[in-house]
């Protein structure tokens, strides 16, 4: 008995290993990325000014709209199928790929389409179709799902690290050469091309072969039935993270979508650890719900505190130390993006909180949950955009950005019956301090 006792033991701490040291291979990448890429980015920004740089957002911002219908949706929902090992792998990455495929090509005619009906300048249009043109590489990410579903995200690490290195060395190369807008616009789609061959090559050293996948119509049809909700909330979500840019750039001009650009790069430079513990955990989460619902509820609740915490923690020094940061790193000429940035920051603790949770809508098959929150965000986002920018400026939609994440994020979970339990989770979250010295509300 105590031979099987030490088995269960091993097996339940090797577990617990492998997930740690998949999140910190993750955590490890996108920490450089944040510290060598920001770096790189401001040196962009600083060397482009106001203007170009809020013209080069301003087309990231638009491709962003669209770039939902390259996803389609399936990221959580592949991994889940693979997690779950059902079906044929091949048929389910070759399936999602042919999909995620012609869904690029479709974000290309809808770009085609949309610039046709507005009066953007050539430059502009141009800068679009080379940035959108990146989303055909991107089919291939499937292959990270699947590195994902075996926690083997160390993989990914070693492409994501190399297109990094690549890419930032390309960026200072163009900026002391004095290189026009247009050249850092072909570093964007030469990243995707760089990670696509990465992933492919190390999909291949595993003895596995892309050529081996193929299309399953019945297939595709359930994929995009699960996923549709996702393919919304995806598009919703684009909205409102990106519409306040493009809605600064139509009222006020490219200059403030380049100040307001900058600081919200800063907040968003944290976005990427809800996404990467909540990717890593994903599959811990699925498998606990097979074992015991006190378990599955037991660690998403520990989820909640650490991402909610983690994000307050980063909040209160940025707040204090917002305009003397925007100073050092992009100079005077973006001073006013000081009190953007300490608007904006506090986003971030709501964004963590829904990255984390939009996790368990996959698990619990609430997509359209997910969705209706979603879209109430946005369309409360673009409405307060539209009253607060001409009033308040940029500062103004750092607030209409910051109320919308929280009505979304937190407070519509309490709607519906069965997010409502997302709600409590989330409140104990936020009054984690409180349950450690006992106190009851």
């Amino acid at each position: 008995m105590e031979i099987f006792r030490n088995i269960k033991k091993y097996k339940k701490n090797y577990g617990v290993v492998r997930y740690f040291n998949n999140t910190s291979w993750l955590l490890g990448e996108k920490l450089l990325r944040m510290s060598l890429g920001l770096f790189v980015g401001i040196w962009v920004a600083r060397y482009l000014g106001p203007e170009q740089f809020g013209l080069f957002s301003y087309a990231q911002s638009f491709v962003a709209l669209f770039a939902t219908f390259t996803t389609l949706g399936l990221d959580g929902i592949v991994i889940r199928e693979l997690v779950k090992g059902s079906g044929d792998r091949d048929k389910l990455l070759g399936t999602a790929f042919v999909l995620k495929f012609f869904g690029a090509i479709f974000v290309l005619f809808l770009l085609a389409v949309s610039i046709f009906f507005q009066a953007s300048d050539y430059k502009t249009n141009l800068l679009i179709f080379i940035i959108a043109s990146s989303t055909v590489f991107q089919s291939f990410n499937i292959i990270d799902f699947y590195f994902q579903s075996k926690v083997l995200s160390k993989y990914v690490v070693y492409i994501n690290i190399l297109s990094l290195l690549l890419s930032s060395l390309i960026k200072v190369i163009l900026i002391l050469n004095k290189a026009p807008l247009i050249a850092f616009a072909f570093v964007i789609l030469f990243d995707s091309l760089v990670l696509a061959s990465g992933l492919i090559y190390y999909y291949v050293k595993n003895k596995l072969s892309f050529l081996d996948w193929t299309f399953d119509k019945g297939l595709a049809k359930s994929l995009l039935n699960d996923s549709w909700p996702l393919i919304l909330s995806g598009l919703v979500v684009s909205m409102y993270m990106k519409m306040d840019q493009i809605m600064i750039n139509h009222m006020l001009g490219s200059v403030e979508v380049g100040k307001y650009a900058a600081a919200v790069r800063l907040s968003e430079a944290w976005y990427f650890i809800p996404v990467v513990i909540s990717s890593s955990l994903f599959p811990a989460i699925i498998n606990a719900k097979k074992i015991s619902k006190e378990l599955y509820y037991s660690r998403i609740q520990k989820l909640y505190d650490l991402m909610a915490w983690m994000a307050i923690a980063i909040a209160i020094p940025m707040t204090f130390l917002s305009d003397w940061v925007i100073d050092l790193l992009y100079g005077k000429e973006f001073v006013q993006a000081g009190k953007v940035l300490m608007i904006h920051i506090w986003s971030s603790v709501f964004v963590f909180l829904g990255v984390a949770s939009s996790k368990w809508f996959i698990v619990e098959g609430l997509q359209k949950y997910s969705l209706y929150r979603t879209l109430f965000g946005a369309i409360l986002n673009i409405l307060l955009n539209f009253v607060l920018i001409p009033m308040y400026g940029i500062y103004g939609a750092a607030v209409a950005t910051l109320l919308s994440q929280i009505f979304a994020c937190y407070l519509f979970n309490v709607v519906n019956r069965k997010s409502r339990r997302t709600f409590v989770l989330h409140t104990n979250a936020l009054l984690f301090p409180f349950r450690k010295l006992g106190i009851q509300f």
